[in-house]
């Protein structure tokens, strides 16, 4: 408020001075001075805002603490006026108000004006007040239900600010509510206490401090955690003198609803016992926040019970219900999921609607609009999203953007100033655009000041004091520069500038101008060049992706344009927002019959993440669906609506403002039915207990609990100020990876303790924490809670009193964090972290000791004689059954340190069913190591280890899970690899293995993974020649391992032969022999042969060469092999022509001759001897018939063909029937064979085949003829001599070993000619011909018509 006091003025009958001015008239225009009611001229006034003084008064402090420091603060002005050369004289003028309007101006500029500005210069208020700063802020705080809270802070500021607190911008009024609240403000220091926390004080808290100078505030954020107990029903209510019980019965199920229609949940409640006129609070939430009644939310309470309807319900309207029943004895809460799934599309393949959309950053004339993405994106991926407005009032909506966007946010301009707006989104994709979303709750376009001070009443109390300034000049004063502008949001589509208004700027408002400049060039240029801005926002459009501009702002008003702000800099258009990447593997595990729990690891790359979307699909169908349409930020979702008995497989993708991810890769399947047990029939120990000995508990659900104490709360380190503690984890996780640490403190003095305060408010990951800003020479005590997914454990036992005091120790602390892994009966591997305190050297190795857990101190004993530069050690010749206990002791340069605190006892016993690392080295010659285990629960996941440090290169190792085994695969193995892989199975009880590889191992899988990659087909001979009869060439060989798959390629020269006139080939695939043969040798054969073996991957390859002598004595020896075989086919000599002389002296001339001589009758046919004393070697043959020699003649013929000796009988009659017999006699041996041509069987067509068949063009021509013999024939057809095969055109069959049928459909002229039915089996062979003519009218009435 501006108050000028003008020189001029009365003395009223009060004696007070004053300007006296006449009755204003009825039509005069409104003035801008104050007037109490006696129409006394107060001040010159603006309004800042508009509020009743008395509203103000009432809500903060009374009037007269207000006028008190009024009073104050114009006697300290005082104090800085007492140099002024003169004092102010006040001068009594009986005025009208035209003569007192008319010489104001005049009397300020000239007598007025100089003094004031003396007095100004004295006075100089500026350099005594200054606005309101917080010098220490309060603090957010996370407490129990029940607790008390109090947030604390120190304010500076002169004139001495009022302090207000908020909840969530709305104004706290301690004196209507004191049994909640308490507000002290003592020496600038303030502090609000809320007492009796409930779930209800989770909220922002603002403090806020106001003086003339200027306004300031800051925020804290208490969040109320609700106690272990789902309820708290045992409280005494002394108002009523009753302890109140709640129950909740008749409770809503979880309900599936679909967008449009509506749904109500309901429970009964019944409150115990029954109070006249009393009646609980009944509370609903969505997802932990409550549920403000609406156009699309009902609420009821009846007095018995509470009911929610949802109106039209849409995806927004999915999440978790809670009804919460306070009563003044406790609370008691019931919760169940709605699931909202999509309206049906009106255009098969359109996306679904998208949902929640949020106007953010509203302004003057710009609103940012935010949305989610919807589950489904229909048949094709969803191109880019619609935003429409629509004036509050009216029905009309306009379309926001020409082009579709991708992000899910959109800067939307152009508004007007004063109105209402509401905004939708639509998706788009290629099949068409969906249904509106929801509309987005309605957003006025105006300063955010304005709307700040709008929503949360007055900002600071009325104080009583009038700010006596000299009145600003009315006249325009062109605005400064604006200043910090930034760019806050750049995509490929726009970008969003953002700067704060100039100090210098005048009575009036200021409107903006922003310019743009192409990276490289000097040159500005205008964006908004028809209308400036309002807003401290804009959006640019229009920009070139990947292009470099700087951007700058200029202020106007009626005086004109200022100066241009300071350039942002080159800022690139582009995607500053990446995809998120693709979740970790989900795990299905069964829950009810209608439900799966799905759990997965959340996505690595993702920033601003939106949420998730679970998918599921029924084994064999490759059908997705989704099990949420609204995006969930935790990573283990329940999935309800399940087909009980079906196998699913799910997946899982994320969200953020640019899109979706990858899908993660399935789950494995599981069939939907109600889990084997959960906790509130077997509690998470007793489950353990069972898997410890051995009972696995597959596909059962178990919550969590929270882990058990911490034990061993012991100092490693003193200084002067810090002190360093370490602890062991407790042996029970509760069922979950232990995911932190809270420590507390207290001071002990003098054997009295104080109180506990915590000393980290975020949690510790490790197994120690360095306790700093402690007092030294002050004794001090600790302990520490242990959290995972199910909460705080209770606090470990206090550790004993530690004096904060600087250590002269010059050895190492002792090691922390012992445990042990791959428990067996022989052996135990150790580990720990080194000391907190490495002493004067760092330290240089460890000491590992251990006894029997029985026995005393003085069975210690060290494991190893020289220092161990690792950090583990496997301990082997343990004995089974034993427990034994550990510990460890650092070293330095200086020397031995103390020792840790004492690890176990630990029983040498190896698990049932344990097993171990094996190494693989599969088809492909890829080498990995593989570790199973079948005791996996829903959150176990392997972890491996080198050297029993977790591998973070990758690089090295890929891991591969799978179905409870995991594969370690090396990438490319080598001399870097050598070391120890461990591989531990979390949330177990302590499964793991390890596998140690050498360089000699590695060499050998080197070796092996060599074979597999690049097999070899051995060969138990390499290949061979053989010279056979004929003068015939065999080159051979024989495989030793071989499939039905191996293929073999004959090679001469490097050019593949094939079977042929000169070649012959065989592979017999039952003995592996391969063979190729040659009739003979020629010169053109000399050179290498080859087989090439392929089988599979398998190759194999075996030569010989036939060259030079070797080859030409081959070919000799085969040539002559030939010819000798040529020889003997003819009457040959056996023994050449000899002699010998006789004991009578007789010459003998003896030659041994082998010949063949036919018989007919004892006839011989063409034979010739020669023989000299009956000496001779002859071979006989006879053929009989009916035991008579046959008689050789023209029809008749007998003779042999190389090895074979036929007998041809032309035109056989009835005679030639009878038994054939061939005797076959060499003067010594004697063969007999015979043949029987009695004809009673012989293979006959006995009728149903005509001579000729004529059939028109285009018919279809069916015979059947009938067969005899036995055995059963065997038939085939011919046609022009030339054998006839079945087809499409031509069905050949032969049923019941008696008919054989021919079939030609739609014969045509190409039908005609000489068909046969072959019949043949052992005993003879005959044919039935006849002949087909086809014949077309109209071809024979043309040549009719030619002859006449």
């Amino acid at each position: 408020i501006q108050i000028v006091h003008f020189k001029t003025s009365v003395t009223t009958e009060k004696g007070q001075e004053v300007v006296k001015l006449s009755p204003l008239p009825k039509r005069a225009k409104r003035t801008y001075l104050a007037m109490d009611t006696d129409k006394e001229l107060i001040s010159r006034c603006f309004g800042l805002f508009c509020c009743s003084h008395d509203v103000v008064r009432g809500l903060m402090e009374s009037q007269e603490e207000a006028t008190e420091e009024g009073i104050n603060y114009v006697a300290m002005r005082n104090l800085f006026v007492r140099e002024a050369k003169e004092a102010l004289d006040v001068k009594v003028v009986k005025k009208s108000r035209s003569t007192h309007i008319r010489e104001s101006s005049l009397s300020i500029q000239l007598s007025f004006m100089d003094e004031w500005t003396e007095f100004r210069k004295k006075m100089n208020p500026d350099s005594l007040t200054h606005p309101p700063e917080f010098v220490i802020k309060p603090r957010g705080q996370t407490v129990w239900e029940g607790k008390t809270v109090k947030l604390h802070c120190t304010v500076a500021g002169w004139p001495k600010p009022r302090i207000a607190w908020y909840k969530n911008n709305v104004l706290i009024d301690a004196k209507a509510h004191p049994e909640k609240y308490t507000v002290e403000s003592n020496y600038n220091m303030h502090s609000l206490e809320i007492k009796n926390c409930d779930f209800l004080d989770t909220a922002q808290y603002h403090a806020s401090a106001l003086n003339v100078k200027g306004e300031a505030s800051c925020v804290a954020t208490i969040v109320i955690k609700s106690m272990l107990v789902t309820s708290l029903s045992n409280g005494f209510c002394p108002e009523h003198g009753v302890t109140f019980r709640t129950s909740i019965i008749d409770k809503f199920e979880v309900a599936f609803g679909r967008e449009g229609e509506t749904l109500s949940l309901g429970c009964t409640v019944i409150i115990y016992p029954t109070v006249k006129k009393y009646q609980p609070e009944v509370i609903w939430y969505r997802d932990s926040v409550p549920i403000k009644p609406s156009k699309w939310v009902h609420t009821h309470w009846s007095g018995e019970r509470a009911t929610l309807t949802l109106v039209h319900l849409n995806k927004e309207d999915e999440g978790m219900y809670t009804l919460r029943v306070n009563t003044k004895s406790g609370f008691d809460t019931y919760s169940a999921y709605v699931f909202v799934r999509d309206a049906d599309v009106e255009v098969e393949g359109v996306p679904v609607a998208p949902l929640d959309v949020w106007c953010h950053d509203a302004n003057k004339d710009y609103v940012v609009v935010t949305w989610k993405q919807p589950a489904v994106e229909g048949s094709s991926p969803i191109l880019g999203y619609y935003i429409d407005r629509c004036e509050v009032g009216t029905h009309h909506w306009a379309q926001c953007n020409d082009t579709p966007v991708k992000y899910t946010r959109f800067p939307v301009t152009g508004l007007v100033e004063g109105r209402s707006y509401i905004f939708r989104v639509t998706a788009l994709n290629k099949f068409g655009v969906s249904r509106p979303s929801r509309v987005s709750e309605a957003v006025v376009a105006m300063d955010p000041s304005d709307r700040a001070r709008l929503r949360a009443g007055p900002s600071a109390p009325w104080t009583g004091m009038i700010k006596f300034t000299e009145e600003d000049s009315t006249d325009s004063v062109v605005p400064g520069e604006p200043s910090d502008v930034v760019v806050t949001e750049a995509t490929k589509s726009y970008v969003v500038l953002a700067w704060k208004p100039p100090v210098q700027r005048g009575h009036e408002g200021v409107m903006y101008y922003i310019e743009k400049c192409i990276s490289g060039t000097d040159t500005w240029q205008r964006v908004n060049t028809g209308m400036p801005v309002k807003s401290p926002r804009f959006a640019l459009f229009d920009l070139a992706e990947d292009k470099s501009y700087s951007f700058r702002v200029r202020c106007c008003n009626s005086a004109g344009v200022g100066e241009p702000s300071v350039s942002t800099g080159d800022i690139t258009v582009g995607d500053k927002l990446d995809l998120p990447s693709a979740p970790g593997s989900p795990v299905a595990t069964r829950n009810t019959d209608t439900s799966v729990v799905v759990s997965w690891a959340a996505s690595k790359e993702v920033r601003h993440l939106v949420g998730y979307y679970i998918e599921c699909s029924i084994v064999g169908t490759d059908v997705w669906m989704p099990c949420n349409n609204k995006p969930v930020k935790q990573t283990r979702f329940v999935c309800h609506g399940l087909t009980t008995e079906a196998n699913y497989v799910f997946r899982v993708k994320a969200v953020n403002a640019a899109g979706y991810s990858q899908s993660s890769p399935d789950s494995d399947a599981v069939v939907v039915k109600a889990a084997i047990c959960k906790s509130d029939i077997w509690p998470a120990g007793l489950c353990s207990l069972l898997q410890s000995h051995g009972i696995l508990l597959n596909n059962v659900f178990i919550e969590p609990s929270v882990p058990g104490k911490p034990t061993g709360v012991t100092l490693v380190e003193a200084v002067k100020d810090y002190m360093i503690l370490a602890w062991t984890e407790a042996a029970n996780n509760g069922g979950a990876d232990v995911r932190g640490y809270f420590v507390d403190y207290r001071t002990v003095k003098g054997g009295i303790v104080g109180k506990w305060h915590e000393m980290n408010h975020k949690a510790l990951t490790t197994t120690s924490y360095k306790a700093e800003n402690l007092k030294e020479n002050v004794f001090y005590q600790f302990q520490v809670r242990a959290m995972n997914m199910a909460g705080v454990s209770k606090a470990s036992l206090p550790s004993a009193p530690l004096l904060c005091k600087e250590w002269t120790l010059t050895v190492p602390g002792a090691p922390v964090g012992l445990h042990v892994l791959e428990v067996r009966d022989n052996s135990v591997v150790v580990l720990w972290e080194p000391p907190v305190f490495d002493g004067r050297t760092p330290v240089n190795g460890y000491y590992l000791d251990l006894k029997v857990a029985s026995s005393g101190e003085a069975g210690w004993k060290a494991v190893h004689e020289k220092a161990n530069k690792m950090k583990y050690m496997k301990v082997a010749g343990l004995k089974g059954g034993t427990s034994y206990v550990f510990r460890v002791r650092a070293q330095n340069l200086v020397g031995v340190g103390k020792t840790s605190a004492v690890l176990g006892p630990i029983q040498a016993q190896t698990r049932p069913g344990t097993k171990e690392i094996y190494v693989d080295v599969d088809d492909d010659g890829i080498i990995s190591m593989i570790f199973e285990c079948s005791e996996m629960t829903g959150d176990s996941e392997f972890v491996w280890s080198k050297n029993y440090k977790a591998i973070t290169d990758t690089s090295r190792l890929t891991i591969v899970n799978e179905k409870g085994k995991s594969r370690a695969i090396f990438n490319n193995p080598s001399l870097e690899d050598l070391g120890t892989f461990s591989c531990v199975v979390t949330n177990t009880d302590g499964i793991s293995s390890s596998y140690t590889l050498t360089e000699e191992g590695l060499k050998r899988l080197l070796d092996i993974s060599h074979e597999h990659k690049f097999p070899v087909i051995p060969f138990k001979n390499e290949m061979a020649i053989e010279l056979l009869e004929k003068g015939r060439v065999r080159l051979w060989t024989q495989v030793e391992k071989w499939t039905a798959d191996c293929q073999v390629d004959y090679v001469f020269n490097d050019v593949i032969v094939s079977a042929g006139q000169k070649y012959s080939m065989k592979f017999d695939k039952s003995t592996g022999i391969i063979e190729m043969f040659m009739d003979s040798l020629e010169v053109t054969d000399e050179g290498t042969f080859t087989f090439n073996l392929v089988d599979g991957k398998a190759k194999g390859t075996t030569s010989l060469v036939l060259i030079g002598d070797e080859f030409r004595e081959l070919q000799k020896k085969s040539e002559f092999e030939r010819a000798e075989w040529i020889r003997k086919q003819g009457p040959h000599f056996v023994e050449y022509l000899g002699f010998a002389v006789t004991q009578e002296c007789d010459v003998l001339l003896k030659c041994k001759v082998r010949q063949v001589i036919y018989y007919k009758n004892l006839v011989g046919v063409g034979a010739s001897q020669m023989m000299l004393k009956n000496k001779t070697e002859k071979t006989l043959i006879y053929f009989n018939i009916r035991d008579a020699k046959i008689a050789a003649s023209e029809r008749v013929k007998s003779g042999v063909t190389g090895e074979q000796l036929w007998l041809k009988i032309n035109e056989p009659t009835e005679k030639d029937k009878g038994k054939y017999t061939i005797d076959i006699f060499d003067g010594k041996d004697g063969v007999k064979r015979f043949f029987d041509l009695t004809g009673k069987d012989r293979a006959r067509v006995v009728g149903g085949l005509p001579d000729v068949v004529a059939i028109q063009e285009g018919k279809s021509l069916n015979l059947t003829g009938n067969v005899w013999g036995e055995p059963v024939p065997e038939v085939s057809w011919s046609k022009n001599d030339k054998e006839l095969l079945p087809d499409d055109h031509i069905k050949l069959k032969f049923e019941h070993g008696k008919f054989a049928s021919i079939t030609i459909a739609a014969v045509t002229t190409a039908d005609s000619g000489k068909y046969a039915l072959l019949v043949k089996n052992k005993f003879g062979t005959e044919a039935g011909e006849f002949t087909v003519s086809v014949y077309n009218p109209e071809d024979e009435e043309k040549e009719e018509e030619k002859k006449d």
